[in-house]
């Protein structure tokens, strides 16, 4: 029997397909043809409840940096100036062009002193009439020509550094976003321009020493103008000063940049021009038109711009497209399936096409959620202040680590929003999620899950394969003995794995499958009823390896070092009454293989029993936790990103399971990891735990012990700090200190000086003192770095915005 990701009991299928875990209302399974149109969102897409799906479809998404919501994206205005820096640089220019003007006037007038030395000085004597500058021939003219051109560019030099003009144009132009920095530098060129060839432009004015002092030098150094005659280098001449006239402003302005804007928008445009009509032009399916599959972008265009398509359907059809693009082979397929299924197509095998509810804002295109708002703080800097924040599986995929007291907001405004995003990237065949919590935690309704596990309640439809559909023991005793022993310092993992197997491997070759926990609990425990009977069954001559490593368990059992006895303890833990109907693999129940998620975006929920079974609970945590890092970890290629959420991570983690978490950034996959304190993880794993994760996230009211461990992981940064000091001013004359005197009397206040020093010093990002007291409540400090290393300093998050 095909047991479709949800296998029973005498299922074997290796790579099963999710089935819900509570059936869709009024349907028996996905859709042969196009159904019904799907309801739409519980929750208009974007932020905005009255835009229509085409328009949120249509809408940009510009990328930037890590943690900001791309949706509708804007980046802010420019920065008021709080400091007077307009009209510093303004007044600099000013003054700075002033000067050069008249410093250049009176250079043509020859109102300079010894203005001419430099230039005796360095040309021969016989090219002037004596006692004078005047030119005996052309070549002394020329020298003169020669002479103001370089006069005049150290005067654009020297007025550009005492005017500061390199940082007013960052300033007022570099700054600027297209297409306004570039217009801004090409009205300046056309100005600099027109000074430099003003007769070409039919104006009656002297041009700038740039044209003449150029041709003169060539004159000199070719020893006359014979090489002018030829009109092919004059214009050459020409070209070459326009364009190194034309060279700053163009580096000023981006023009490259600004062109190759232009172009990229150009390319994004129709080939032919959509139909219908109506709706954005986004909303046309352009990139199909471009690739020339007409028909099907008319069928997409009338199905959405027609209010037929919610946003879950445009971004499983947007991620069917990206995927079959690159093949020409897969593109033949994409024009069938959509030509059969329409806006149906590729749909979940849940048959599922929205969640019963959201309780966050989604853009199911970029795989974003939005936890929050960046508070207009003065720790964050300017252009994310008030900007949206969220998270998008590029972060996700190098796991987060969450820490804050109950009531901070972890499950609520992070772990469910999360957990409701993934599971929404799931129906369009992008991710699969496993979220765990104590049952009764808010992780979202079972209709919202194709697989709800309740290990405890009798109730529950879904059991938890211990061994994870496991066809080699060794494997499988590696993650068990990591569940049942990996928080045991006493207890060596490497041995445990090694008991283990020496029973799995045996077992599984007599009876075709793995031991159940009462089973499994009597081998460890040293049962020699239990060893001979599976020793008789051993001993034909096809198991002599299994015998062999049986005889080797026998052998070890009741040694000091043996790690039975400890683990059989911990075995014991599932070994209840209340989960005698759980963790058989022969039984009757349908477990759950987490070897799925690897294969299927699957959506999974597990309610862990914490009342009356904490031990259990943490030690299944640990078992799901060290599951996940091994079947992830052996299909590295899969095209789904994968997530675990914990959302209390207490006593779950050990040595190498942090170990594996940093591993799974390269495996296209991660974790979300839950902690009321740090305290709960074993001290000397505190710190590899901040090293593994790539992002971080204090909740208001965490201690300054936590937030000691906060402080390490951002370091620090330099910051420039002033520090003004004033001191009293004592006057020596008569006149001023009876002003001094009346002043005083006047303001209250004694006469003083301000002495202001200006330095860099070296400060942490956020000190434990300010996480543990300065955070509001339903605020956060969260710092991101996506799979591809860019990093988001940590921010203040208003996540109640």
């Amino acid at each position: 029997m095909d047991s479709d990701g949800t296998y029973d009991a005498r299922g074997t299928h290796a790579t099963p397909v999710p089935r819900p875990a509570v059936p869709p209302s009024g349907a028996a399974g996905p859709p042969s043809r196009v159904p019904a149109a799907p309801p739409m969102p519980r929750q208009a897409p974007g932020a905005d409840s009255a835009t229509s799906v085409a328009e949120w479809f249509a809408a940009p998404r510009p990328e930037v940096a890590p943690g900001l919501w791309r949706y509708a994206y804007r980046p802010p205005a420019p920065e008021a100036d709080g400091e007077g820096t307009d009209r510093r640089l303004i007044v600099g220019m000013v003054i700075s062009a002033l000067l050069g003007l008249l410093f250049w006037s009176l250079w043509r007038q020859g109102s300079i002193p010894y203005q001419w030395a430099p230039l005796k000085l360095f040309t021969p004597g016989d090219w002037w009439w004596a006692g004078s500058v005047r030119p005996k021939g052309l070549q002394g003219g020329d020298a003169r020509i020669v002479y103001d051109g370089v006069v005049f560019g150290a005067v654009l030099y020297t007025v550009g550094r005492l005017g500061a003009w390199p940082d007013a144009i960052q300033h007022f132009v570099v700054r600027r976003p297209q297409p306004a920095r570039a217009v801004l530098a090409s009205v300046a060129a056309v100005g600099v321009l027109a000074s430099v060839w003003p007769s070409d432009l039919g104006l009656d004015v002297r041009p700038l020493p740039v044209v003449r002092p150029v041709f003169s030098l060539i004159a000199l150094v070719a020893g006359g103008y014979e090489v002018f005659e030829s009109r092919l280098v004059t214009e050459v001449l020409y070209v070459l000063i326009t364009l190194a006239v034309l060279w700053p402003f163009v580096r000023i302005g981006g023009w490259w940049q600004a062109i190759r804007d232009a172009k990229a928008v150009k390319e994004r445009l129709p080939v032919t021009p959509p139909r219908p009509a109506d709706g954005p032009a986004r909303a046309h399916w352009p990139e199909l038109r471009a690739a020339g599959y007409d028909k099907a972008a008319d069928l997409l265009s009338a199905e959405l711009v027609g209010g037929r398509m919610n946003d879950v359907d445009c971004a499983r059809v947007a991620h069917a497209w990206r995927t079959a693009a690159p093949d020409p082979g897969a593109l033949a397929t994409f024009v069938d399936t959509v030509a059969r299924h329409g806006r149906a197509a590729w749909t979940h095998p849940s048959g599922r096409r929205d969640l019963p509810a959201r309780s966050a804002v989604h853009d199911l295109l970029t795989g974003q959620v939005r936890i929050g708002r960046y508070a207009k703080d003065e720790r964050n800097p300017y252009a994310v202040r008030n900007a949206a924040a969220a998270l998008d599986p590029a972060v996700l995929g190098t796991s987060l680590l969450a820490v804050g007291p109950s009531g901070a907001g972890k499950t609520g405004r992070l772990m469910r929003p999360v957990a409701e995003s993934l599971a929404l990237g799931a129906l369009t065949g992008q991710c699969a999620v496993v979220a765990v919590g104590a049952a009764g935690t808010a992780l979202g309704a079972d209709d919202a899950y194709d697989v709800v596990v309740k290990p405890g309640d009798p109730g529950s439809v879904h059991d938890i394969d211990l061994y994870a559909d496991c066809a080699d023991a060794d494997e499988a005793a590696a993650f068990l003995a990591e569940a049942l022993v990996g928080d045991l310092e006493a207890v060596e993992t490497r041995r445990a794995v090694t008991t283990l197997a020496q029973l799995l491997g045996p077992y599984r070759a007599l009876h075709g499958r793995f031991p159940s926990v009462p089973v499994l609990r009597e081998l460890l425990e040293g049962d020699p009823a239990g060893l001979a009977d599976l020793g008789a069954g051993l001993a034909t001559g096809e198991h002599t390896a299994m015998r062999r490593e049986l005889d080797a368990r026998v052998r070890q059992s009741g040694s000091p070092n043996d790690p039975g006895p400890a683990l059989a303890d911990r075995l014991a833990l599932l070994d209840r009454p209340a989960f005698a109907d759980f963790f058989d693999p022969g039984g009757e129940g349908r477990p759950f293989s987490m070897r799925a998620v690897a294969h299927h975006p699957l959506r999974v929920r597990v309610d862990l029993p914490e009342h009356g079974h904490e031990d259990a609970s943490r030690l299944l945590a640990r078992l799901l936790l060290a599951q996940f890092t091994y079947v992830v970890r052996g299909r590295a290629r899969r095209p789904h990103f994968a997530c675990l959420i914990l959302d209390d991570a207490a006593r779950t983690l050990t040595t190498e399971s942090v170990r594996a978490i940093q591993r799974l950034r390269s495996l296209n996959a991660g974790v979300v990891l839950g902690l009321r304190t740090i305290g709960e993880v074993p001290e000397p794993l505190q710190g590899p735990l901040y090293a593994a994760v790539g992002c971080r996230m204090a909740f208001s009211g965490v201690t300054t012990w936590d937030g000691r461990r906060f402080t390490e992981a951002w370091g620090t940064e330099w910051i420039e700090t002033k520090e003004v000091a004033q001191h009293t001013v004592f006057a020596d004359q008569p006149m001023t200190r009876a002003l001094h005197s009346l002043r005083k009397l006047v303001t209250g206040k004694a006469v003083t000086t301000d002495a202001v020093t200006v330095r860099k010093v070296e400060r942490e990002r956020w000190s434990a003192s300010d996480l543990a007291h300065a955070l509001p409540p339903g605020h956060a400090v969260l710092s991101l770095t996506d799979v591809r290393g860019e990093h988001a300093p940590p921010l203040l998050v208003d996540l109640r915005g």
